[in-house]
């Protein structure tokens, strides 16, 4: 099993009162599902989302991602494991402005201490691989949403990563980015990446093997 949570509890507190987000979710993903987290706005699903990436520790439960307790690692060998094993993709592309498109692939790996030559190479690889080989040199000013949000997905893989988690990378689309972003993922799934994708959309979900769907910080469905 890739990802099992058990019982988890995720709460915020404020100077006044603690917010429940997450009110004892239990779910389980195995390597190679296609998965879409669907729920009204304030229902939890993004929450889920950071937790399942390890941005957010839990306030309380168990995650286990690979076998291992992520409840024990410390906040350093969490940014390992999210730099080398989790791909992430964000609705507003998160890009830096000032660097072209193969030098925003290639961040991950200066983290991950690959040498020039190597993550110049790589990150060209992962731009074909996303269809925007010949726009490798433009700048995100120089590109359209969808065309930057295949960058985003070419970040996200470059570190070849065991699962992509994608928080409504539609959403600032139109319906043909839309298309050509979920045919991208739906060929990385096929490929054997695991995908989590939160949407509102019905019709991105339609496109994944299963939707969970979460109301008031629980699991209404499909959290098997």
């Amino acid at each position: 099993m890739l990802i099992r949570l058990i019982d988890i509890k995720k709460s915020y507190s404020l100077p006044k009162v603690t917010i429940d987000v997450l009110r004892g979710i239990n779910l389980e993903v195995s390597g190679g599902e296609f998965v879409a987290i669907m729920g009204r706005s304030g229902s939890g699903k993004s929450t889920l989302l950071n937790v399942i990436g390890c941005l957010d520790r839990l306030t309380s439960g168990s995650y286990f991602f690979m076998d291992i307790d992520v409840s024990l690692k410390t906040d350093n060998e969490l940014a390992e494991l999210r730099n080398r094993q989790i791909g992430f993709v964000f609705q507003n592309f998160n890009l830096l402005p000032r660097l072209n498109a193969w030098k925003n692939v290639e961040i991950p790996l200066i983290y991950s201490g690959v040498s020039a030559k190597e993550r110049k190479g790589l990150s060209m690889e992962m731009l074909e691989r996303v269809g925007l080989l010949d726009r490798a040199d433009h700048k995100p000013s120089e590109l359209s949403g969808g065309e930057q949000q295949r960058v985003a997905i070419a970040r996200a893989l470059v570190n070849r990563p065991v699962i992509v988690l994608a928080d409504e990378p539609t959403g600032n689309l139109d319906t043909r980015s839309n298309h050509e972003i979920m045919d991208i993922f739906g060929k990385l799934n096929k490929e054997g990446v695991t995908i989590i994708i939160v949407t509102h959309e019905e019709d991105i979900a339609s496109k994944t093997q299963r939707t969970i769907t979460i109301k008031d910080g629980v699991c209404f469905s499909g959290c098997y």
